[in-house]
């Protein structure tokens, strides 16, 4: 199985050497776009490094290369302008999320894959992840009646990583929920099994991590490594994420509210076709035994809940004495989702008819709800959210 990679940066190297090599060991790389030629070679195996050919545009890749499947893990902004050249072939796509960062490509994308033959998988493991999916069958048989609430939340122990890497470049990026909540928002329309329509968000900024400190500040540099609580020194005495030396996480390299930067934590609330609502937040700042992962989903019948750190599906039925704590088997990357995306990939490229489970709608859907949700903290309102199929 050739693949043709746009981008490949440390996800895509993770995705294809780790979970797609487990679901095809034949898999090799047979082309590749990117411009840091030097890099990539540098992050190939020995056996791709001696016989990858790197080429100029996706177009000559495709046509000289001729391969099996194709990888988007460029940039985030460069994601949509690649998958509207993909959407021209007949060629099994990986596309990385976000798969828009503004409504303006959102909706180019929608409609470069309105006639398209190119099937999509969309870098969405969580909804795939074997905790998601068990919950949504017991959901499927009535485990707890009609879904009437939802509640999810993520407390990201690594928060800082998006003030210290490329991810605080908001140009890029636009922000966490287009870069962290379209996960979540997709898991949850899975989960419900309709799509969100209307929803709130409020956003904090510049309360933790950004500030005044120099440009291109280092750790290294700095001789406030002593007292800063994110020096490597003192990360490594917590024992919280990691100890390497690092960009300043209080540089005005990490952007301001006028211009645009991340947010330290955001939350929304939003609702359903069905009149059922939910609430999600996402927290950047937590360490160490703080991180936390997952939803609630009530109905009248019963309330599941899981938690992806803790590995742990909690079943209780309100109305007989029974309760259940369901414990999978230990899984890989992201849950155990990498993998099963993975499989369906290599499913795409040996089976003209199966059909991805996360399609290229499902991250339109995600994009156009996260999009709504930058509207309404910007604007103080409730924003509809733009639905797929809408292009006039």
């Amino acid at each position: 199985m050739n693949i043709g990679v746009i981008g490949f940066g440390g996800r895509a190297r993770g995705v294809i050497y780790g979970a797609l090599k487990e679901v095809e060991p034949d898999i090799r790389i047979t082309g590749i776009v990117d411009p840091d030629e030097k890099g990539v070679r540098e992050r190939l195996s020995e056996e791709d490094r001696q016989r990858t050919i790197f080429y100029k545009t996706l177009d000559e890749m495709v046509r000289k290369a001729k391969p099996d499947a194709l990888f988007i893990g460029t940039r985030c902004n460069l994601h949509t302008p690649y998958a509207i050249q993909a959407a021209k072939y007949d060629i099994p796509l990986f596309l990385e999320k976000p798969v828009a960062i503004d409504m303006k490509q959102a909706v180019a994308l929608e409609k470069a894959f309105e006639n398209s033959r190119c099937r999509v998988v969309v870098s969405f493991p969580l909804r795939v992840s074997p905790l998601c999916v068990f919950t949504r069958e017991i959901i499927e048989k009535d485990g707890i009646g009609e879904p009437v609430h939802i509640m999810a939340w993520n407390y990201v122990p690594y928060g800082a990583v998006y003030w210290e890497q490329e991810y605080r470049n908001y140009k890029i990026t636009q922000g966490l929920f287009l870069q962290k909540a379209t996960h979540d928002f997709d898991y949850i329309i899975y989960l419900m099994g309709m799509p969100i329509v209307r929803i709130a968000a409020m956003a904090t900024f510049q309360k933790v991590y950004g500030g005044k400190k120099p440009s291109g500040l280092r750790c290294s540099q700095c001789k406030e490594t002593e007292t800063c609580l994110e020096s490597p020194e003192n990360r490594k005495r917590s024992k919280s994420y990691h100890g390497d030396d690092h960009p300043c996480v209080f540089s005005i390299d990490c952007g301001d509210i006028e211009t645009g930067t991340n947010e330290d934590t955001s939350s929304a609330i939003f609702e359903f076709p069905s009149g059922a609502h939910g609430i999600y937040t996402q927290v950047f700042f937590t360490k160490r035994d703080a991180g936390a992962r997952g939803s609630t989903v009530s109905g009248y019948l019963g309330t599941i809940k899981f938690d992806w750190y803790k590995n742990q599906i909690d079943y209780t039925r309100h109305h007989k004495p029974f309760s259940d704590i369901v414990k999978p088997d230990p899984t890989g990357g992201h849950g155990g989702g990498d993998i099963e995306l993975a499989r369906d990939l290599v499913k795409l490229v040996k089976d003209s008819r199966y059909k991805s489970r996360t399609p290229i709608e499902t991250g339109l859907a995600s994009v156009y709800t996260c999009l709504a949700a930058k509207e309404s903290y910007q604007k103080g309102k409730f924003v509809k959210v733009r639905q797929v199929g809408q292009i006039r």
